[in-house]
């Protein structure tokens, strides 16, 4: 509320000012999480900037791939050098030691909009910014740390705006509700379902059929109202500052098929990695084998980019075998039934994101394993030994449940939210009038103000480690 405050105060005085503000105020929100990183953010701010206008005079391919390498060597020593070193020692027998690390918040993030900064300005495409509209275009708080990945011709053209000087009632207001709707989703229902999800991966070894589904499950869940939330409450903020960011999501779950499902999870990122790898790579215009080579690549890239294990290479690699298939099975011109493809979309999902959460490979197995043992299926105990980690009582609203019973309910509603619902953006375009809209805001901030102060000391956003 401070900056909010600071910046439209000062836009009557200077715009300029106001915007160097901006920007001082992002760095202290960087900061704050751990400041020894801010050389990290301000250097690589810097030296994109004045490269991205070298590449713009001089035109030149080796120069481009030498600033993307400047970049992706910086991402990869802080994010992947453990990762490497621990191959390296399994692999040749050595006992090398791990740095250990701290991964600075939004590295991938910010790391990618500069690459494309830089191919754009070797395109020529990029316009002759200053430095502080730069800088505020990169450490722009709201998205800085978790996304979504954003555009220069997006962004910039927004922030050099003079219309955007001027506080916009409407604004504020349908940026407010989006705030508000990506904090409960994320405090009220992914935290939820964390517990639930840590619980079964903590103890993958011991899981039963049915405890397995609902570990998976509830991680399915937690991700989809966790990364979702973040990226409403983004575009909230965005929208408070006159700042249109780009919509992330777009109800991924009632995706029919794997290809629509990438067009509507993480949107940013899958247009970042068709624009910049999987066109220059040839896209589909070098024959069949090729394009699904590239179509392996891109996801490949997009599993090692959320995080530096092999679980992810393995969740990124299902997917681009998915996507393979589900284009092979389209040029055919085979058609499913919209429930059996919705259910097999969905469930291919639900069994990869068990390798996207798990610390390790056998984790994982141990967790899938679970899911499709059904040995004691038709015994007559069945249930007494399939919810030995769930059956604890737990309350809610002065009523004694089985967990078990209560997580059902929760999974079904909330499943029911992803599938009918009105996503976020869909909601903010509706007109309610004055009296039901304040109902619903004031509600909803009550219920995620009571849920942040009893639950967000532990809470902690899934992006934030990628």
């Amino acid at each position: 509320m401070n900056v909010f405050i600071g910046y439209f105060i000062l836009t009557k005085v200077n715009f300029s000012l106001a915007k160097l503000f901006l920007v001082l105020s992002s760095f202290f929100f960087y900061s704050w999480w751990n400041i020894a990183y801010l050389p990290l953010l301000l250097g690589s701010i810097v030296f994109n900037y004045f490269y991205g206008k070298l590449l713009s005079s001089k035109q030149s391919k080796f120069l481009l791939t030498l600033g993307i390498i400047v970049n992706v060597l910086v991402l990869g020593y802080f994010k992947y050098m453990d990762f490497f070193i621990s191959n390296v020692n399994f692999l040749f027998s050595t006992n090398y030691g791990l740095l250990h690390l701290l991964l600075p918040l939004g590295i991938s993030f910010f790391t990618f909009q500069q690459i494309a900064y830089l191919v754009d300005s070797h395109r020529k495409e990029s316009k002759d910014y200053s430095i502080l509209d730069y800088s505020l275009f990169i450490s722009f708080f709201p998205q800085l740390i978790a996304g979504p990945i954003v555009y220069h011709k997006e962004m910039l053209p927004q922030f050099v705006n003079n219309e955007n000087q001027r506080i916009n009632i409407q604004n504020i207001a349908t940026g407010i509700f989006i705030f508000i709707l990506g904090l409960f989703k994320k405090v009220g229902i992914a935290d939820t379902f964390a517990k639930w999800a840590n619980l079964g991966f903590d103890n993958s070894a011991d899981l039963a059929f049915l405890e397995g589904w609902i570990t998976s499950l509830s991680y399915t869940m937690q991700l989809y109202f966790d990364f979702s939330g973040y990226s409403d409450m983004a575009i909230g903020l965005g929208l408070m500052f006159n700042i249109r960011l780009p919509l992330n999501f777009n109800s991924p779950y009632k995706s029919l098929s794997i290809q629509e499902f990438w067009r509507r999870w993480h949107m940013t990122l899958n247009q970042f990695l068709t624009k910049y790898l999987y066109f220059p790579l040839g896209g589909s215009r070098k024959g069949a084998i090729r394009t699904y080579i590239n179509i392996l690549i891109i996801f490949a890239v997009s599993g090692i980019w959320h995080g530096a294990g092999w679980t992810f290479v393995i969740w990124g690699m299902l997917h681009g075998i998915a996507s393979c298939i589900n284009r092979l099975w389209s040029k055919y011109g085979f058609r499913l039934p919209t429930f059996l493809a919705w259910f097999l979309t969905f469930n291919f999902v639900n069994i990869a994101w068990v390798f996207f959460r798990a610390t390790s490979v056998n984790q994982a197995m141990e967790v899938l394993s679970s899911m499709f043992n059904v040995n004691n299926l038709l015994s007559s105990n069945y249930l007494a030994q399939q919810l030995m980690l769930f059956h604890t009582p737990t309350e809610f609203f002065g009523h004694s449940f089985s967990l078990v019973y209560f997580i059902t309910l929760m999974m079904a509603l909330c499943l029911g939210i992803a599938l009918f619902a009105k996503n976020t953006w869909e909601l903010s375009q509706l007109r309610f009038n004055s009296g039901l809209g304040a109902v619903y805001v004031a509600a909803l901030i009550t219920i995620a103000t009571y849920i942040v102060f009893t639950n967000f000391s532990s809470s902690e956003f899934i992006y934030f480690n990628f």
